[in-house]
């Protein structure tokens, strides 16, 4: 079982990342908190989740340990898949997520592409208590990503417009609300214009 990759930081997007450790290159599907984390750095360690099915190996990869453990949590209620978890950690930072969790605010959460009022509350009632018991300091969502430097328009529409297809949502909502978001905040960073498209879409 691979518990954390160390190594150099090859290949980066807001969804994946690639990762460099002895000659051999990983492919771990991040989040946007992780990508953040990951940004202007060379080398990096990201602790993993392996996800191992009969047609497929797929490594999950998180900036920190308390990320893990919450993705851990997300995936082991009923309904909630690896990808919709990443999404929830893309929606929301992990202090966030825990705060909506122990609030029981299904409301945001059902925010989340894929996630029914069923799941949110599932999630609510069968995570609450761990999620307290993860010590995240909580906090609510917020724009507080706002002071982020500012991004190459055109750059910052691909990067976010590949990103939300890999995610799963169709290119042409996901074109029409990039650029609505763009419109409205033309300097807004990548990681900024993806958290409020996944509001969005």
């Amino acid at each position: 079982m691979i518990t954390y990759i160390r190594g150099i930081v090859d290949e980066l997007s807001p969804t994946q990342a690639t990762i460099e450790a002895h000659g051999v290159g990983y492919l771990l599907n991040i989040s946007l908190n992780t990508y953040t984390a990951l940004q202007g750095k060379s080398e990096a360690r990201l602790f993993v989740y392996e996800s191992i099915r009969e047609d497929a190996w797929t490594l999950f990869g998180f900036a920190t340990k308390q990320e893990r453990e919450l993705f851990l949590m997300l995936i082991s209620v009923s309904g909630v898949g690896g990808n919709t978890a990443r999404t929830m950690l893309s929606s929301f930072t992990a202090p966030e997520l825990a705060g909506l969790i122990m609030d029981g605010n299904e409301k945001m959460l059902k925010t989340v592409k894929g996630l029914g009022a069923k799941t949110a509350q599932r999630i609510i009632v069968e995570l609450h208590d761990k999620v307290t018991s993860l010590g995240i300091g909580v906090s609510m969502p917020s724009d507080s990503e706002a002071n982020a430097p500012a991004i190459q328009n055109s750059e910052v529409y691909n990067e976010a417009f590949e990103a939300l297809k890999m995610l799963g949502f169709p290119p042409a909502p996901v074109a029409k609300t990039v650029k609505a978001i763009l419109k409205d905040e033309p300097s807004a960073p990548v990681e900024k214009v993806i958290k409020l498209a996944l509001k969005m879409l």
